[in-house]
């Protein structure tokens, strides 16, 4: 994911981001038995997937934790 990109899922409603977020651990599942099969022949995608996993968990942890705060008020 691009760093314009990463900007863009900041504005995302947390239900896509679910949505994205399911999608993309889908995605690494297929990719680790595709590697053990050796049918992946780009192991650069399988990082470029768990950095994209780890950038919307980041996303939703800050809105979740905003959250907290804003009730806790």
């Amino acid at each position: 994911m691009k760093k314009n990109e990463f900007i863009a899922i900041k504005d995302r409603s947390v239900e896509e981001l679910e949505k994205q977020l399911s999608e993309l651990r889908a995605r690494s599942i297929d990719l680790k038995f595709d590697l053990a099969s050796g049918k992946v022949k780009n192991i650069s995608e399988i990082q470029k997937n768990k950095k994209s996993i780890a950038q919307l968990l980041t996303v939703l942890k800050e809105r979740s934790k905003n959250a907290a705060e804003i009730t806790s008020k």
